[in-house]
Order: structure tokens, then sequence, then C-alpha cells
């Protein structure tokens, strides 16, 4: 087995899960497309109303199709002993793990993409100014939270409470991010801007380059380094 057969395995898995199509992709891809509409039909500004609300549901897409779909699927496959048995071929750890990461990270990139044209057709908002930016915060983005939810596997005792550990990452992504708008307080405000989610989010939206880099840079160590110390293979016996 190489690389391609593990990111291939996890591919096909993902497709064949119907619970996890409809948290990953439809909710995701519903919010990310109807919030925008409404806005668009609702409000006085309606095409910048929903140009920003779009941009803001980015960070739901990261964290429900990237982190949450990852954390979850690899619960569950640690539950099942299925990762265990990967361990007994070829694959390394790391390649084990790099093509969980990688299939996530496309079907992530791919529902974005979808989602932008979508938005443009039925809400009118713009596609991007710079889409190579655009391209480049989706990416790394969208593999940062991969492996930020990897890593928060750890965390999660087994696959039964795997979506409700994972839910309040999504709801702090999306209220950082301005997907959600609550009134917060200036230093949680400041808090949650340093969240990966939210420099995308500010890097599409504002055009805040400079922060995204390193930004994502301590996040895919930090990730990184979680992953090493604290990832099992294995349920808690």
């Amino acid at each position: 087995m190489t690389l391609a057969a593990a990111y291939h395995l996890g591919t096909r898995l993902f497709w064949r899960d119907k619970a996890m199509l409809v948290a990953s992709v439809v909710t995701p891809v519903g919010l990310a497309v109807g919030m925008p509409v409404l806005m668009r039909n609702v409000r006085a500004d309606g095409v910048s109303a929903a140009t920003e609300i779009f941009h803001g549901t980015l960070a739901i897409l990261l964290s429900i199709t990237a982190f949450m779909n990852i954390a979850v699927a690899l619960t569950a496959r640690r539950d099942q002993l299925v990762l265990k048995r990967l361990r007994t071929s070829r694959l390394t750890d790391a390649q084990i793990l790099a093509g969980q990461i990688a299939s996530t990270v496309t079907q992530t990139v791919a529902l974005i993409a979808l989602s932008t044209v979508a938005v443009r057709l039925l809400a009118d908002v713009p596609l991007p100014a710079d889409p190579v930016l655009y391209a480049a915060a989706v990416v790394l983005g969208s593999a940062v939270m991969a492996v930020l939810g990897a890593a928060y596997t750890a965390a999660i005792p087994r696959t039964e409470l795997a979506a409700a550990f994972t839910m309040p990452v999504f709801l702090l992504a999306g209220v950082g991010a301005g997907a959600m708008p609550i009134p917060l307080p200036d230093w949680a405000d400041t808090v949650l801007g340093l969240l990966p989610t939210s420099a995308v989010v500010d890097a599409v939206s504002r055009g805040d380059v400079l922060p995204l880099a390193p930004n994502l840079a301590v996040w895919a160590v930090a990730g990184l380094v979680a992953l090493r110390l604290w990832f099992r293979w294995e349920p808690r016996r």
C-alpha cells in the first residue's frame, strides 16, 4: 500500500458514510449558500451583505468539512480498530494520517469551490478579486484545520461523543469569523481573531495577507506536535 492508497481509502469511506455526507456536505454547503441568498433578498444592501456573510461562512465550511469531518472519521476508525489494522500494512503512521488529511483537504476545497460558484449564481456574490490568494487561503486553511482535527481526536473518548466534542470548535469559528453575529467584548473578539478560520476569512474578505502565513504556521506546528505526542491508534481500554 502507498500514500495514494491511503488517500483513496479515506475518500471511499467518506462517500460511503451517509450520515457523514449529511453532516459534512449537505449541512455546511446549505449554510454557506443559503445564508448569502437570504441576505441578498431581505437586505437593502443585498449584494454586500451576501458577500460579507459568505466570507464568514467559509469558517463554517472549514470547521465542519475539515475539522469536524476528520475528527469524527478518525475517532470512528480508531474505535472500530480500522487504524490498528492499517498499521499492520506497509503504510507508515505518517502515510496513514497524511492520506486521511489529504482526502479531507480535497473534499473541503471542492465544497468551498462549489459554494463560491453557487453564491455567485444565486446571490450575485462577486468572484474573488485575487483568485490566487483565495485559493491559497482555502487550501492552507483546510490543511491546517484537518491537522488540528486529527490531533483533536485525542480528546474524544469514543465515537458516540465525537460530534458533541467538536461542536464548540464549530461555534467558536463561526462567531469569530462573523458568520454568527453575536456581540462580544473586545478581549473575546481579539482571542477569536487568532483562530486559523478567522485568519482565512480576514485574508479573503479584507486582504489581510501578512497575518495569514504566521497564524497558519503556528497552528500547523501545534497540530503536528499534538499528533506526535497524543494521537491514539486504538480505543481506550
